[in-house]
């Protein structure tokens, strides 16, 4: 009777561990089946990721006459990316003094991808004959790279005899005013390193230009005259409150000598 227990509790065990042998089978499979799932939504994504940028890339050929266009009419507009720039709420900080001079002399502004988008872009500032640099285009590029990663290249400005990056002067700021940088904007092309050598600054000002401030700068270009509507606005209601308040005091002395009398 003993024995027949011992060998019903010996069934029992090996029938557990049977179940969770076929368990912890039934677990792989249905994890490898998962898996199996899992790469083919990846393959689809890497699909819908290249017909995206197929997508991207016919559509900014279509763009391109259009910026063109764009830019010969803002040519006729006086210091248009120079009240642009002033006006953006990230990039109107980085001028000094010097760098609004020179960006008088800014005619136009390019961004353009390369033909494969995933490869880099780059940005060029054209200027009219100045008296600062010998150039008339400063161009930065950025090249995007699986085995070397991000890699900058720049002009190298040509400064004209007594000229060199600008340093600017740290005014106090009045009222709305920004307050202004203390180095140079040029300095920014004077950057041709790796990324990881980078102060993370020079690719977010590149990441605003092309992506914010580049596809629509009339966005703030009005900013600057909304602002100065405004700013008029209530210089008129301070004029008046003083006048209202001249009156006021007018009255009260009306009414001081009434009661002298």
């Amino acid at each position: 009777m003993v024995a027949d227990k011992g060998k019903k509790m010996k069934l029992s065990e090996k029938g557990e561990d049977e179940n969770s042998e076929q368990i912890d089978g039934e677990l792989v499979l249905a994890i490898e089946k998962v898996q199996e799932l899992q790469d083919k939504l990846e393959k689809i994504n890497e699909e819908a990721s290249e017909k995206v940028l197929e997508v991207e890339q016919k559509y900014n050929e279509i763009r391109k006459p259009v910026y063109d266009e764009r830019n010969e009419l803002l040519k006729n507009i006086p210091d248009f990316w120079l009240t642009a720039f002033l006006s953006h709420p990230a990039l109107g900080g980085l001028l000094t003094e010097e760098d609004q001079k020179i960006f008088k002399y800014i005619n136009s502004l390019e961004v353009e991808d390369f033909k494969d988008l995933k490869s880099g872009y780059s940005i060029t500032f054209n200027f009219n004959p100045n008296p600062y640099f010998e150039d008339t285009k400063l161009t930065k590029t950025f090249t995007f790279s699986d085995e070397e990663g991000t890699k900058i290249t720049s002009t190298q400005i040509k400064w004209k005899e007594g000229m060199g990056l600008p340093n600017g002067v740290n005014h106090e700021k009045k009222g709305n005013k920004r307050q202004l940088s203390e180095e140079s904007f040029f300095t920014w092309f004077t950057d041709g390193q790796q990324k990881d050598d980078l102060d993370e600054l020079t690719d977010e000002i590149a990441e605003i230009i092309k992506e914010d401030l580049w596809p629509n700068p009339l966005t703030y270009f009005n900013n600057d005259a909304d602002e100065e509507d405004l700013d008029g606005d209530e210089e008129g209601k301070d004029d008046d409150t003083d006048d209202e308040d001249d009156q006021d005091e007018d009255d009260d002395e009306d009414d001081g000598d009434e009661d002298g009398n």
